[in-house]
């Protein structure tokens, strides 16, 4: 399987001529080019960066294969779409692609105390990949390539370190990095494959790696 990074915590991953794409954003540039050459769109929550309701919305109607699977609350905004537009929570599993998912977690990390949780689910995909979506949520199953948010409103150093450090993956890419410069990306990284001792890779925008 390959991944491909792309603006913030838009992937794509690839395998068998089948392709996955997981948060193609508003903050995507490209997001309605990634979903117009897929066939499967995961979303882990509703905020703007994660969900293009316009976009998902016009790739519906003008692909009747498209499956976009999301949290209820997420589901909703885009309609049914005769079933094509499914809603998963956490324990859930299933095929898709050819790609075996499982979905973990429920909620997006807390921004603020004055502001209500809402939903946020991650993403295992093939037992390798894990997409928290805006948590820091840890699978109880082995997870040997993790996707470390590192930037927003709601990211903090110490916390994405524990995450790692419980995760205990064997590989960690950086992802959720628009918000930062290239020199606090390289500082996340610096820190947290210091105290992880897991290098954090951070790759350049269009970029594929073998995961």
């Amino acid at each position: 399987m390959e991944l491909t990074k792309y603006t913030h915590a838009t992937v794509v991953l690839s395998k068998d001529g089948a392709t996955l794409v997981i948060d193609p954003g508003a903050y995507t540039p490209n997001s309605a080019e990634l979903v117009a050459a897929t066939t499967v769109v995961l979303v882990t929550h509703d905020h703007p960066d994660h969900f293009d309701a316009a976009v998902l919305g016009a790739a519906l109607d003008a692909k009747p294969e498209l499956q976009v699977f999301a949290p209820a609350s997420t589901a909703h905004a885009l309609g049914s779409h005769h079933g094509r537009v499914v809603a998963v929570s956490a324990g859930d599993s299933f095929s898709a692609a050819g790609f075996e998912v499982a979905v973990y977690g429920e909620h997006h990390a807390p921004i603020h105390s004055d502001l209500d949780l809402m939903d946020n689910v991650g993403y295992l995909i093939d037992g390798n990949v894990f997409h928290p979506g805006d948590s820091y949520f840890v699978p109880d199953v082995a997870v040997p390539t993790l996707l470390v948010p590192t930037s927003g409103p709601w990211a903090k150093l110490s916390e994405g370190v524990d995450f790692v450090r419980a995760v205990a993956p064997t590989r960690t890419i950086q992802i959720h990095d628009l918000m930062l410069s290239d020199a606090g990306r390289g500082s996340f990284a610096q820190f947290t494959g210091d105290l992880t001792g897991v290098p954090l890779e951070t790759l350049e925008l269009g970029t594929t790696v073998a995961v």
